[in-house]
């Protein structure tokens, strides 16, 4: 079967149609949010929104391209100026592939909110992915998912976890002997 990229049957969508997803660590300051305004209305959309169709509601859920869609929710002139029509190119795969691609897309530009950085870890962990498949699929080191699970606090997120023996202090070890 032929692979063909997702950029080459970007469409259409009016605005209206597009949601935004609930697991979006990304966050960008309003100095960057400013100057991602001024690149839209200086150059329009240069890359399409990445979306998934969600085919029963006849919506288009946000994968990347969040900052994006606001851009036109937040400026009328970006609105008009576009027809209310955003361009989008659809990726079809379930919930956690479209999480691992989010969080791909955004490490490979942007900086991410810790806490929801370890939600999004805590997520993966209950769909059954394990600490390799994060690794391999979000670009994270073995330390990293660990400081994130360490957030969430859940026990749960340890289970196969081997703990070494523990050590004692100096003066400790002093006192026994």
């Amino acid at each position: 079967m032929e692979h063909k990229s997702p950029a080459y049957g970007v469409i259409a969508v009016p605005i209206e149609k597009i949601k935004p997803n609930t697991y979006n660590p990304n966050a960008v300051a309003p100095p960057e949010m400013r100057l991602l305004y001024d690149s839209i209305r200086a150059d329009g959309y240069t890359m399409p929104i990445v979306c998934y169709y969600n085919k029963p509601e006849d919506e288009y859920v946000i994968v990347d391209g969040f900052h994006r869609y606001r851009v036109m929710l937040e400026h009328q002139d970006i609105y008009d100026r576009e027809g209310g029509m955003l361009p989008v190119s659809v990726i079809d795969k379930p919930l956690d592939q479209r999480m691992a691609s989010t969080i791909r897309h955004n490490r490979a530009r942007g900086s991410h909110d810790v806490d929801l950085m370890s939600n999004i870890v805590k997520e993966l962990h209950e769909f059954g992915r394990s600490d390799a498949w994060i690794s391999k699929h979000l670009g994270m080191d073995r330390d990293e998912i660990l400081r994130l699970k360490q957030i969430t606090g859940l026990a749960a997120l340890f289970k196969d976890i081997n703990f070494g023996q523990a050590w004692r202090p100096v003066e400790e070890l002093e006192i026994d002997e």
